[in-house]
């Protein structure tokens, strides 16, 4: 059996129905790290022993019948930022890489494990998960299974790599400006950031980036993300954020695709420059959805200026929040250069800043609302670029730029349910992805339409690549 092309819904049902057993998945999948990760870096830590152990316990409970959960004997991988018990969270700095294993699991992880998932390993990001490319000094970069010259995009950059290449068929990933969305375009696969509060971000310490971040389960198709969110979502009462558990499973939403009846297309958001070919491939996917039997409607501007500007002020104070106790002390040259240089123009914030910044998400959301009275449904390039180099901004119709990223982070700032489908590829054979922005809170709106589109587009879309 090729675990690779199994879906995670039924990779579950199959251990849970003794068609295989979950150690003969865990080694699978651990074989195959050990022979793709020395070229694609996308796994920083792994224990065989300790996954092994989980799954055959897995193996031993289903043989005296008891229930093994919807996720029963998924191997799964760890985004360094998330706490795994037993595993450093190193989160890509040399502040944190020789601190102990943690004793407790993120709320995400706990309830993935409750559910049935093997811990494989952690995968990598960049530091403090800062940039949309993965690469740190600690455990050095991540290269896209597409093109290894390229990389996976970040921050979630290592769980998608381990994901496209089929090390496992499902990893965590946080996004706080795009860093589920991003690797997700880049490896070819689609991605889902939820609304905000739906998977909680409690626990015994505040949220890193409260506001703007939220966790989620990374996979291949719309399919398994929705199955193995509805196995995850629902409130935590160390949440303040969290939200109630909706009404109706969302895998059960996936099972009836379909795109809404209006569709708004907007190539630009009314700011952001996008690269020819990428643009190309977007418009393609549109009629897509066009012959689908929405109405596309081309939107100029939704926003009047990039608000990368308030984006900043919040990630820069959150992160400078966490680091506060290496502020001043030897410890801080521990930074990459260009991360420490930005937390330190981020000192002088003041109060006010911070608010203001907040205000901008409202008048961002009230844009959305307008913009949602006429629509069920935006979408946008994910990304205006294609996979840089590792190593290299990205290329904008042959211009070096930063801002191949401005499509993600506004919806983070307006708290918006956003997914990613791989549009299609590039004439050098890159993904390129079509992000889907639903209203506020209509996160089944948006996975079905990303599965509509999806299978519209076809398998080879979404195929694992070596």
């Amino acid at each position: 059996m090729d675990f690779r092309t199994i879906g995670v819904a039924e990779l579950a049902e199959a251990v849970r129905a003794g068609e295989v057993r979950a150690v003969e998945i865990a080694t699978d999948a651990l074989e195959r790290i050990t022979a793709l990760n020395p070229a694609l870096n996308a796994f920083v830590e792994v224990d065989a022993d300790a996954a092994l152990a989980t799954a055959r316990d897995l193996d031993a409970r289903r043989s005296r019948g008891e229930d093994l959960g919807p996720l029963a004997g998924v191997p799964l991988g760890v985004k360094d930022l998330e706490d795994a018990s037993g595993y450093r969270t190193t989160q890509g700095s040399r502040l944190f890489a020789d601190h102990p294993p943690v004793t407790r699991d993120s709320v995400l992880v706990s309830r993935l494990k409750d559910a049935g998932c093997v811990v494989v390993g952690k995968t990598n990001t960049p530091e403090l998960g800062w940039q949309p490319q993965t690469d740190n000094e600690v455990f050095g970069p991540t290269r896209s299974p597409w093109n290894r010259e390229h990389t996976p995009g970040g921050s979630s950059g290592g769980s998608a790599a381990a994901i496209a290449s089929g090390m496992v068929a499902l990893a965590t990933g946080s996004d706080g400006g795009g860093s589920i969305r991003i690797p997700a375009a880049l490896c070819g696969f689609s991605g889902f950031k939820p609304s905000l509060g739906r998977v909680p971000s409690g626990g015994s310490e505040p949220p890193h980036w409260p506001d703007l971040s939220t966790s989620a389960p990374m996979a291949r198709t719309t399919f398994d993300i929705a199955y193995a969110l509805d196995a995850v979502i629902g409130p935590d009462p160390t949440d303040l954020r969290s939200l109630p558990m909706p009404e109706a499973s969302w895998a059960a939403a996936v099972e009836d695709p379909r795109v809404p009846m209006r569709v708004a297309w907007s190539p630009t958001l009314g700011y952001a420059a996008v690269d020819r070919e990428v643009r190309a491939v977007c418009e393609r996917a549109v009629k897509v959805l066009a012959d689908l039997g929405a109405e596309i409607e081309e939107v100029d501007s939704v926003f009047s200026t990039d608000p990368i500007t308030p984006w900043l002020t919040m990630a820069n104070a959150f992160m400078l929040r966490s680091l506060r106790h290496a502020w001043g002390t030897g410890d801080w040259g521990k930074l990459t250069p260009g991360l420490a240089h930005q937390l330190e123009s981020a000192a002088a914030t003041s109060a006010v800043d911070l608010v203001e910044a907040m205000d901008a998400c409202h008048r961002m959301n009230l844009a959305l609302i307008e913009l949602f009275h006429h629509v069920r449904l935006l979408v946008t390039p994910t990304t205006a670029a294609s996979a840089p180099r590792c190593g290299e901004p990205g290329r904008i119709n042959g211009t070096p730029t930063y801002a191949w990223v401005g499509f993600t982070y506004p919806f983070n700032l307006t708290r918006s349910p956003a997914g990613t489908v791989c549009a299609g590829l590039t004439s050098s054979g890159l993904p390129v992805g079509l992000q889907l922005v639903g209203p506020q809170h209509a996160d089944a709106a948006v996975l079905r339409a990303m599965a509509a589109l999806e299978a519209a587009l076809g398998e080879d879309t979404v195929a694992s690549v070596d």
